[in-house]
């Protein structure tokens, strides 16, 4: 599997046809207009593609912008639609090339924190947060602190508008994009882990796509071991014309 970042607006014709194919091998309620809409607010996105076919295997949106909040100058990352073909989840290339692209988006474009704002409407991506960050929020075993929850307030406010309620911390769009039922489901097995119970407590409209809004901060010091390992792990990040060859 080979990585790329790319910017949105250097993306090939036949990348948002690939994108917009794999979203609907996944989801239901997508259409071409709302990838569009969602893809023209993203400044970045990631591609996973088969090293010998070149297949498109998945992908990961992006939008890193700055912002001023409470007086301090900070930076956000905003995620948007992810999706990995399920022949590639034996694979690490997804958080191993997201966190190198994160790291290589931090260190040339971002100023001072950097955050990273996801909604989730699946528990294997709400999953990411604690298999990668010691400190992220909202979680089970700890109160979201105020001055965390001020600010992801205030970014799904003035992000999300008024698709965003700030009574549950969910995201509720009126044409949801739904995973099809073959991985929205909790494996049995998994159902007691207590981030997953959490999510599904958090999130009970989960199955009809609403979103839960999560927050971290993108730091070294906040990644777990596993977290470590991939941001320290060889990825070779290269210049090719106009994308980072991850």
């Amino acid at each position: 599997m080979k990585s790329l970042l790319i910017p949105v607006k250097n993306l090939q014709p036949s990348d948002r046809i690939a994108m917009y194919a794999l979203l609907q091998n996944h989801f239901q309620g997508i259409t071409w207009d709302g990838f569009q809409m969602d893809l023209e607010r993203k400044n970045w996105v990631l591609l996973l593609r088969d090293e010998t076919s070149n297949a498109l295997k998945g992908f990961s949106t992006l939008m890193l912008c700055q912002k001023t909040f409470l007086g301090e100058k900070i930076s956000v990352v905003y995620s948007g639609d992810t999706i990995v073909d399920p022949s590639a989840w034996s694979s690490t290339t997804l958080p191993r090339s997201w966190i190198a692209a994160i790291n290589f988006l931090r260190q040339h474009y971002a100023e001072n924190k950097l955050y990273w704002l996801l909604i989730c409407s699946g528990f294997r991506t709400y999953r990411f947060l604690p298999t990668f960050w010691q400190d992220f929020y909202p979680r089970y075993d700890v109160t979201t602190p105020a001055d965390v929850t001020n600010l992801m307030v205030s970014l799904a406010r003035e992000y999300y508008g008024s698709l965003y309620q700030e009574t549950t911390g969910i995201v509720h769009f009126p044409h949801p994009q739904i995973l099809c039922e073959a991985l929205i489901e909790i494996p049995t097995g998994r159902q007691s882990n207590p981030h997953i119970q959490f999510f599904e407590e958090k999130n009970p409209g989960y199955r009809l796509g609403d979103e839960l809004v999560c927050l971290t901060e993108i730091n070294y010091d906040n990644l777990t071991r596993a977290g470590k390992r991939m941001w320290e792990s060889e990825s070779s990040l290269q210049f090719v014309q106009d994308c980072v060859l991850i």
